[in-house]
């Protein structure tokens, strides 16, 4: 096996294939990238088990063939490297026919690395993306639905069933919700005009977040829902992800029909002022204060024997003043993805669920249950 690539080509596809792959041990088959060089094009793919990745980048081949390398350490190889075209070869060792050894040599430069390489007959087999019926979506939306929900996906193991985003068509609508059991993220989008009806799914959030990450903002996502398996492509990448099995929560319950009070706020003030007010936070419980009053928003926090920390800004509020503990978190995150000049946030109730959302109301939000004021 013998091929010449661009290095800077190889490093992008390399970065995406370290997010995919889980364990570093590099004994094992699954911190390895398998390589497969015929028709001028080299074909990359990743595994985690549970999340797949395929690419393809054209390279000069001299001799096809199929290898598999330690990923982390093929990617600091290249990192090293001058810029330029760079030669792969592979070839088993005289002495040890179960022996692999690749040779990675800048074409222009006298350096040379050697790595020992793994057969690529226990790379693990994963799904193709080819043959299911994929339907397109805009990608803009996509992953503006992503950046307002993942965050929101529980990391508590032992319920499962809210550790991905569930996905759910409702007529010619997408929606996407995520939750912990303390707070709900929603996003929704009329994407899906023409699109067959399917199962509602729970995705694993990390393919989420490399599709939020790596998918571009203009034009179309190819994406599939087919046995228990979510896949999306755009450009030259394909990626698939087991879906999670479980009941998700009927979320349109914790969803007020109606709340009594809002208050309004700039954007800008809030972030700047919880950026201060953060300094403070109790790390343990990570709670916050609002206390609302006609026309102004304190925000503090205390932090057991060490201090405290308070900020007014305006607001728009017109009711009876009222204190409501919040987990700092569940305010910062959401607020991180909102791109907007205006926040409102509505309740009825100390103690009842708030509704953060933009202002005016756009098509995400937020529900966040408040927390004992001590």
């Amino acid at each position: 096996m013998k091929f010449t690539f661009e290095k800077d080509a190889m490093i992008k596809e390399i970065s995406i294939a370290q997010e995919i792959i889980s364990t570093k041990n590099a004994g094992s088959m699954l911190s390895n990238v398998l390589l497969i060089a015929e028709n001028n094009t080299l074909t990359i793919k990743a595994t985690d088990i549970k999340v797949n990745f395929q690419t393809q980048i054209p390279v000069n081949i001299d001799i096809e063939g199929t290898t598999t390398v330690y990923c982390d350490k093929f990617m600091g190889i290249l990192q090293s490297l001058p810029e330029g075209d760079v030669e792969f070869i592979q070839e088993e060792s005289p002495d040890n026919e179960k022996s692999i050894t690749v040779t990675i040599k800048p074409v222009l430069k006298k350096i040379k690395f050697q790595m020992k390489s793994m057969s690529e007959e226990k790379f693990p087999e994963f799904d193709s993306a080819e043959k299911v019926p994929y339907f397109e979506i805009p990608s803009k939306e996509l992953k503006e639905m992503i950046l307002h929900t993942a965050f929101a996906v529980s990391v508590d193991e032992t319920r499962y069933f809210m550790n991905g985003v569930y996905f759910e068509k409702k007529d010619d609508s997408l929606n996407l919700i995520a939750t912990d059991g303390r707070r709900l993220s929603f996003a929704s989008k009329n994407i899906l005009a023409g699109v067959s009806d399917f199962t509602p799914e729970i995705v694993h959030p990390k393919i989420l977040n490399i599709i939020l990450k790596h998918a571009p903002v203009e034009g179309n996502i190819f994406m599939a829902i087919v046995d228990k398996m979510i896949f999306f492509k755009f450009g030259s990448y394909s990626f698939g992800s087991v879906l999670i099995e479980g009941q998700f929560p009927n979320y349109s319950r914790v969803i007020p029909d109606h709340q009594d009070f809002v208050f309004k706020v700039q954007k800008d003030e809030l972030m700047g002022a919880f950026k201060r007010v953060a300094l403070m936070v109790d790390k343990k419980s990570g709670r916050i204060f609002f206390d609302i009053s006609d026309g102004v928003l304190k925000i503090s926090s205390q932090q057991a024997d060490l201090g405290s920390s308070s900020e007014e800004i305006p607001c728009e509020y017109s009711g009876e003043p009222a204190v409501i503990a919040l987990n700092y978190r569940y305010i910062d995150e959401p607020l991180r993805g909102m791109d907007c000049e205006r926040i409102a946030f509505e309740f009825t109730a100390e103690m009842k669920a708030i509704t953060m959302r933009p202002e005016p109301a756009e098509d995400y939000f937020d529900i966040i249950m408040p927390m004992q004021k001590e």
